[in-house]
């Protein structure tokens, strides 16, 4: 009985979308390796706990926010029959889920160095806080952004038990893409935002506008991009993943219309998914193969 909970609840917060801000956690990891100081030996463990503490801080992150969310997502006809609306899970086990995936997340970082540790709480506030922001400001993107974006930024400091300013490039680049694919996102719920007194850029700004301000994000999201690798002095293989990331998202906007939002899953989940990846595939084969401009 715990274990068929404990799968709807991994149903619910969408387990596999891990992927999403996990490899740009993983590039952070592996910049920090570059940079020397740390064996392999010892980075491989700290891999280990930084997909730990990343996957358990997310889906605290998920359970809590659907816990927050319900009343609104059963009254939403986009979401009414997720799964804490739909009653196939209880809000006490959804309450214990997010208590152990914060339980684990401060474990992981207590295994990874105490600088890790003493920001975990810090950390955990800001994935948490996300889910408030929507019923105040319409920025809201990108603070969800933001919480992505600390990953690669506290994998560097997990690997290093310091943080060098120039892995901020890459918390500004993954801020800027999860603040531009969620405001795509949010374009479904632009009635439905209005009737119940939320915020969001598509409200603020229509659908249309609100796709030119994630289109713009993309790009500054790219321009962060080429700067870490100007920072970072990395080579031909890391450009090579920028001019993809930025192939996928010209594609990902293709695939969404002002009057046509019927393939914002394809937008949101496929080609996200695939810019997360391939960019980490790129980036990692720079730094193994030392490819240079």
């Amino acid at each position: 009985m715990i274990w068929k909970r404990l799968v709807l609840t991994l149903e619910m917060i969408k387990f596999e979308h891990s992927v999403f801000a996990l490899p740009f956690a993983l590039t952070g990891a592996l910049l920090a390796v570059r940079q020397g100081g740390v064996t392999w030996r010892e980075a491989a463990w700290k891999l280990v706990w930084i997909v730990v503490a990343m996957v358990a801080a997310r889906s605290a992150a998920m359970a809590f926010n659907r816990l927050v969310d319900a009343s609104l997502d059963g009254r939403n006809p986009r979401t009414r029959t997720r799964h804490l609306p739909a009653g196939l899970l209880t809000r006490a086990f959804a309450w214990a889920f997010v208590a152990g995936a914060a339980v684990l997340f401060f474990a992981a970082a207590w295994m990874l160095n105490p600088l890790c540790l003493h920001l975990a709480p810090v950390a955990l506030v800001v994935v948490l806080f996300y889910s408030f922001t929507k019923r105040f400001t319409s920025f809201s993107h990108l603070v969800l952004g933001f919480s992505l974006g600390i990953a690669p930024a506290a994998a560097w400091i997990a690997v290093r038990g310091s943080l060098d300013p120039r892995i901020l490039w890459l918390t500004a680049a993954v801020t800027l893409w999860t603040g531009g694919f969620d405001i795509i996102y949010a374009c479904q719920d632009y009635d439905f935002d209005g009737a119940e007194g939320l915020f969001s850029l598509p409200r603020a700004l229509g659908i249309a506008g609100a796709l030119r301000v994630a289109q713009a994000l993309h790009v500054l999201m790219i321009a962060c991009l080429a700067a870490l690798v100007v920072s970072l002095e990395l080579g031909a293989l890391a450009i090579a993943g920028i001019v993809a990331v930025a192939g996928l998202l010209l594609y990902e906007h293709h695939l969404v219309k002002p009057h046509d939002l019927s393939r914002v899953n394809a937008a949101f989940f496929t080609m996200n998914g695939y810019v997360s990846v391939l960019f980490f595939l790129f980036w990692a084969a720079d730094m193994f193969l030392g490819t240079k401009l």
